[in-house]
């Protein structure tokens, strides 16, 4: 790959990204479509403006919120994938009960927390951490379950136990997979934060948006959703960056 053909990839997101925004922009503007209904990307971009001090705020404490339960969903997650990854019978015994778990709308558990640990920060914390740690717990246990049988003959020919295969193997083996829920984990992570604030906050994007939707001011609504797409987008590349240099070898014949 060329150097014109590296430069085309870096651009290309900006320039759809500038595409998206003028084709938001001329859409409103030429079906005059009210304010209160669907602002402008202009009349966004003026609101970010005027509350830039509430919106940083707010985006200060869903952000701290947000990595508050990631990283108690990475800390499960990878203990229990381990945990169900490294045993045929637990990972058959347990996977429909997580599946079924998986299934219930996180929602459904905000107002339980709310009635455990009051209205702040912890709901949303707890809220980041049930929805985030299902695709590490996946991830992980699909990386060790799937370890090639006769490649764990040959190490216990060669006289590995199940737990050297496991540590020396097995993880190695799901660190594409473990990397690769990261980056799922952590946008899901904001959806349970912002749910939460909407709910059982009073501070936060989710209790910004919620307060001024009950106003109607709509571009300040789309600013706190731009505000969290651009935290997501972020948080999400720096771990594509850190499965780069931490997994090359497993994307060593790929362009």
């Amino acid at each position: 790959m060329n150097n014109k053909d590296k430069l085309r990839e870096r651009l290309a997101p900006w320039v759809a990204v500038m595409a998206l925004v003028a084709i938001w922009e001329v859409s409103v503007r030429l079906l005059q479509v009210p304010e209160f209904i669907f602002p402008s990307a202009s009349a966004t971009a003026q609101a970010l403006v005027t509350f830039a001090g509430p919106i940083g705020m707010h985006s200060w404490q869903t952000l701290w919120t947000t990595l508050a339960g990631f990283a108690l969903g990475v800390a499960v997650g990878l203990a229990l994938g381990f945990v169900v990854g490294s045993s045929r019978f637990l990972y058959h015994a347990c996977y429909p009960l997580l599946v079924g778990f998986n299934a219930i709308p996180k929602v459904a558990f905000v107002p339980i927390l709310v009635v455990w640990f009051g209205i702040g920060s912890v709901p949303a914390i707890l809220t980041a951490f049930l929805i985030c740690f299902f695709p590490i717990v996946v991830n992980v246990a699909t990386g060790l379950a799937t370890l090639e049988p006769e490649m764990e003959d040959v190490l216990r020919v060669l006289g590995a136990r199940r737990m050297d295969v496991l540590l020396k193997v097995g993880l190695p083996r799901s660190l594409p997979y473990f990397f690769a829920s990261l980056k799922i984990a952590i946008t899901l992570a904001f959806v349970g934060t912002v749910v939460s604030e909407t709910v059982a906050s009073n501070q936060g994007i989710g209790y910004l948006m919620m307060s001024a939707g009950s106003q109607m001011r709509m571009a300040l609504v789309f600013a706190g959703l731009i505000v969290i797409s651009a935290m997501a987008m972020v948080m999400y590349e720096l771990f594509a960056i850190l499965e780069k240099r931490m997994t090359g070898w497993a994307h060593r014949g790929q362009r």
